[in-house]
């Protein structure tokens, strides 16, 4: 059989299609023989020509691969001997790597204890005085690791002494190369006994690679990988050598002679340490030599003739420029933001990014705006607040730049600027939105690409402006409807529908009028099928599930049923993962606006989804493969691709160990997370109806916790909270026991997996998802929650640790708290969504029993309100105390509680009344309000403290909002103990400053004190009813007012209007005509 194997085997080396085939068909029918084994281990080691030595191994392969168990044990102890032999006398390197290759799938089958040769043969080889021999050695061991790490775990101790020696080879690169992956297969399993050696070998490998840089870049490239091996998975073995690694990647990302996949992967490093680590790089003093590199090739020219990828005309949205180094100069910059206080970078930042913004040369210019628009989101707090007018007049003078360079890095800016730093930048409309709809008019719509920048910032800037946009709203709607009609650019008419969509965000109800014809348009991009329509179509669903939550219930219902349908006929017709997503988003949307239209559809609607989340569409295996054996193997004739063959671990053991070896492609990343999110809301809103896909759904979902990327986990975690709620909300709405039960059996597994992410993940923005799902769990389902024993203590805790930063995601350094306050704006959210959860579970549990959780957790948020600390800092501490103190005087039970508290707040909460920043002033007014209406009697001694500090307040306060809370904190004083008020003077220092201007939500207070004081001191209401009447006309029939409170005034002034006609026909009188005449409408009203 040997021979005729191997004539088989060179027919298919043939140039000539027709040979292929018949060999093919020939090999198949071969396959079929037992005998197949011995005859192609024959031809391994015994065919004069190593292109079919090379087939026969990889043929082999495959067939451990995917049919190890039915091969005989015969076989598989001489193919284990032969494969050794091969390896030993061959000389070609295709074929060593390739028998390589084969011995590292037999190591997954055959742990090397089973395989002593195999180790004898490492042994030897690798400690050989012959360097040939050595490198071939290294070169096994480091496929045979890869291939199962695990099993080589008793050896570690003696592979990391051996590659201590190896790496110290320097005139053998290959040598090095292996040995650098040989290590970095088994970083992530070494334990504690292994980090000192580990630990020893850094400086080594930070010298070894000098040298295999010199000599091949593309696998120097490649070893550049163990240090994100090293750092993802004990980042403890880099600390020691955290300045000597910065160093050395700081040098390969300067020099320009190295190709730009090695200077991506040196600042990709040094961005994985920032995030990591950001302590111990600012403790080295890494940030300034770190900045003085990145600065340079974030601002260096292109080579003569070329553009950076982004600036480049073309069709694609400049996507190209993920890997040049330019993109990650900014994407350190980016994570520096995001990982350290500001108050530690913008002094080295910012004299280099004046520099580049002040000079003559145009890329130069275009690095400084570039640094200022990724420094948005990290530092959004300090920009605001700081900043904003300086860097605003910088990039809205960029925009008039001659070079189109630096005007679109420009755009790119301000289009940050507007979704990074709200509220304070809208408030710039007046200036911003003349500039760019001036600088839209006088573009050149051929060139799309710089187009394309200029709707980002407008897109942007509008999104966010709320109802400031109406006096812009007939420009811009003209502008898109007329992209829509008039343009045959389908590019341009995409931007168009993604800005109407934006438009509406900010408009809601304003848009109304310009409903029909958007919706024309949209079901026009719908129901075209030709490929080309496929991008629009997606932005046309996405637009179309903004104004479903946008233009109100009564304008979209009618159409919501047909809304549904087309996006059931898209997902059916075409298959792209982006469409899909967007239809998911669409469902969700209807759902807020009608679910009743779901309902028939949610067979069909829950299925795609699921599909979608166990998909494993756009999952590549990094496989090292010779595809042209793909048609060889049998079995494998209903594969119309024959690409199953290449699938790692066949139908065996199929546990995807090293999930490092797979790339995810974003789209279906995105459409995953658009599932989770869509079937989360769509639960919750459709109720009864969503209860036979509930478990179902929930299984898939909760399967995605532990997904690769963190941004499938976050919304998985979100999904699951979702369901808790849409639980709950089925037991209120049908209070039988299996709904009670079904509710309680759902929160015994999402609640303990919440606390364990809170505590393991690694993403800081996974795990404030996963507490803002748990806030809405609590919220929703209040004492529910707490039924457990224990659960109460467990929540406490983990909010806690999250307070005194000893969770895994906080680890950035964790070894000096010396300058605790300064910290990262991110870690401050994270803390921040952390705080939300006590005032939520103060109203969810039994304020007895969470004092002592209580008395633990507020000193944390009380160390907040230090001077020293951020304003967003201050805000939030009193912020937290207000809201607390809120819950306890809305709880059986609380009063008690608010008083033994009382002493530990009044000072911080006194000290934050005189504040220079108003938010903390509003905040601790609040605060100080609730806290009279919780404890009431208990703090009456400090009522006259309280009321003379809010009278000197009222006497200088010039921001409306804080005067709004003023009077509300005086209302609340006086239901929690109208003893202590004396209302003689207080009161009508009240009625002076009402209404309300700015807090609308506080008028339920007021009109519930009024009310209050009517039925206990109803002659104070009576004397006082002018300026009464005067206020209460203001709200009367307003948005001001939310039902009940609409209700509770009215009951009050039809029922003064009855007791006391004559005061009330007076203060009626006194009335402007037209409130007269609303008032008397609406007292007589039965």
């Amino acid at each position: 059989m040997t021979e005729e194997l191997e004539h088989i085997l060179s027919q298919l080396t043939q140039p000539d299609n027709a040979v292929i085939q018949q060999a093919t068909a020939q090999l198949k029918q071969a396959f079929k023989d037992p005998a197949i084994i011995p005859a192609l281990c024959a031809v391994m080691t015994g065919s004069q020509n190593p292109q079919i030595r090379q087939s026969a191994t990889v043929m082999l392969r495959m067939r451990v691969m995917k049919h190890w168990k039915k091969i005989s044990p015969d076989h598989r102890e001489s193919l284990k001997s032969v494969v050794l032999q091969a390896f030993q006398q061959e000389t070609e390197h295709t074929v060593r790597h390739s028998l390589s290759q084969l011995s590292a799938v037999l190591v997954k089958h055959e742990t090397p204890d089973q395989w002593p040769a195999l180790l004898a043969l490492l042994n030897q080889s690798t400690k050989s005085s012959n360097p040939q021999d050595r490198q071939v050695g290294l070169l096994l061991l480091s496929k045979v690791v890869e291939s199962n790490p695990e099993a080589f775990q008793p050896h570690y101790r003696q592979l990391l002494q051996l590659l201590d020696t190896v790496l110290q080879d320097l005139n053998n690169p290959t040598a090095l190369y292996y040995s650098i992956l040989t290590l970095t297969a088994i970083t992530a399993y070494t334990g504690s006994e292994e980090m000192n050696l580990m630990r020893a070998l850094i400086p080594k490998l930070i010298v070894a690679l000098k040298h295999l840089i010199k000599a091949d870049q593309d696998q120097a490239s490649e070893a550049m990988e163990v240090f994100d091996e090293l750092m993802e998975s004990e980042v403890s073995i880099i600390v020691p050598h955290i300045a000597e690694v910065v160093r050395f990647c700081l040098e390969i990302s300067a020099d320009t002679s190295l190709s730009d996949s090695l200077r991506v992967k040196a600042l990709s490093c040094i961005a994985l340490l920032i995030r990591l680590k950001s302590k111990a790089v600012m403790k080295q003093k890494l940030l300034g030599p770190i900045l003085q590199v990145v600065f340079p090739v974030l601002s260096a020219a292109p080579p003569p003739g070329e553009e950076d990828p982004e600036d480049e005309e073309s069709d694609s949205e400049g996507d190209g420029n993920s890997e040049s180094p330019k993109h990650f100069a900014a994407q350190v910059i980016d994570t520096m933001a995001l990982h350290m206080p500001p108050e530690k970078l913008f002094p080295l930042l910012m004299p280099l990014t004046k520099a580049c913004l002040a000079s003559e040369n145009a890329y130069e210019r275009k690095g400084g705006l570039m640094c200022l628009a990724v420094l948005a989101e990290g530092c959004a707090d300090h920009i605001r607040t700081k900043m904003l007018p300086s860097v605003l007049q910088t990039v809205c003078s960029s925009l008039s730049d001659s070079n189109q360079v630096v005007r679109s890095a420009a755009l790119f800016a301000l289009g940050q600027f507007s979704e990074y730093l709200q509220p304070e930048v809208s408030k710039y409309h007046a200036e911003l939105m003349p500039l760019l709809l001036g600088y839209m008019s006088g573009l050149n719509q051929v060139k799309i690409g710089h187009v394309t920048k200029a709707f980002y910032a407008l897109e942007n800037f509008l999104e966010n402006l709320g109802e400031n946009i109406q006096p812009y709203l007939p420009t811009v709607m003209e502008t898109m409807l007329s992209a829509l009609n008039t343009t045959d650019n389908l590019k341009l008419k995409e931007l168009a529908v993604s800005a109407i969509g934006a438009i509406a965000n900010a408009a809601k109800e304003m848009l109304v009028p310009y409903f029909p014809p958007v919706i024309d348009s949209l079901k026009g991009f719908l129901t075209d099928t030709r490929e080309e329509m496929r991008s629009l179509q997606t932005q046309a669903l996405d637009t179309l599930s903004v104004l479903a939550r946008t233009v109100g219930k009564d304008v979209f219902s009618p159409l919501a049923a047909e809304c549904v349908q087309l996006g059931l006929n898209l997902t059916d017709a075409v298959d792209d993962p982006d469409l899909r997503r967007c239809t998911y988003s669409l469902f969700s949307a209807v759902s807020t606006v009608s679910p009743e239209c779901l309902n028939p559809h949610l067979t069909a609607i829950s299925t795609v989804m699921l599909l979608s989340l166990k998909s494993t569409e756009g999952v590549t295996a990094h496989l090292e493969e010779d595809k042209q054996f793909v048609l060889l193997d049998d079995e494998d004739d209903d594969d119309e691709e024959g690409d199953a063959v290449l699938e790692e671990d066949g139908e065996n053991e199929g546990v995807d160990r090293d999930v490092a070896g797979f790339s995810v492609e974003n789209a279906y990343i995105d459409e995953k997370v658009d599932a989770c999110d869509a079937l989360g809301e769509i639960a919750y809103n459709t109720g009864v109806a969503f209860q036979p896909f509930l478990e179902s759904s929930f299984q898939q979902v909760y399967e995605l916790r532990d997904f690769p990327h963190e941004d499938v986990r976050r919304a998985a975690f979100g999904a699951m909270g979702q369901f808790c709620r849409a639980q709950h909300k089925v037991w209120k709405e049908n209070p039988i026991e299996p709904n009670h039960q079904a509710l309680h059996k759902l929160l015994a597994v999402v609640l303990p997996c919440f606390l364990e992410a809170v505590r393991q993940e690694r993403e800081r923005q996974v795990v404030m998802g996963v507490l803002e799902a748990l806030n809405g769990i609590i919220k929703s389902c209040q004492g529910e929650v707490l039924q457990v024993p224990g659960r109460l203590g467990e929540i406490s805790h983990a909010i806690r640790d999250v307070l005194k930063k000893k969770t895994v995601c906080q680890d950035g350094g964790g070894d000096d708290a010396d300058d605790d306050e300064q910290q990262a704006e991110y870690d401050a959210m994270l803390q921040e969504f952390a705080g939300e959860g006590i005032p939520l579970l103060a109203s969810a549990a039994q304020p007895d029993a969470f004092l002592p959780y209580l008395k633990e957790l507020l000193p944390l948020i009380m160390n907040k309100a230090k001077p020293s600390c951020t304003v967003a800092d201050r805000s939030f501490s009193v912020g937290t105390l207000g809201e607390t103190l809120h819950s306890l005087a809305g709880v059986t039970g609380g009063r008690g509680v608010a008083g033994r508290l009382s002493n530990q707040v009044l000072p911080v909460l006194v000290a934050g009344v005189k504040d220079s920043d108003p938010e903390v002033r509003n905040n601790s007014v609040f605060a100080l309000g609730s806290l009279a209406q919780a404890a009431g009697p208990i703090v009456a001694s400090d009522y006259p403290m309280m009321l003379s500090l809010f009278s000197n307040l009222l006497a200088k306060e010039s921001d409306r909002r804080v005067i709004d809370n003023l009077c509300a904190a005086l209302c609340r004083m006086i239901m929690g103990n109208t003893a202590g008020v004396p209302l003689e003077q207080v009161f009508p220092a009240l009625l002076g400053r009402l209404p309300l201007v700015e807090d609308m939500e506080e008028n339920k207070t007021v009109f519930s004190c009024l009310a209050y004081l009517y039925t206990n001191n109803p002659a104070l209401i009576v004397s006082h009813l002018k300026p009464i009447m005067s206020v209460a006309t203001h709200v009367l029939g307003t948005k001001n007012l939310d039902d009940e409170t609409q209700n509770t005034l009215l009951m009050l002034l039809k029922d003064v209007a009855q007791r006391h006609s004559q005061e009330f026909q007076s203060a009626v009188t006194s009335l402007p005509a037209e409130q007269k005449t609303k008032v008397t409408a609406v007292v007589t009203q039965s």
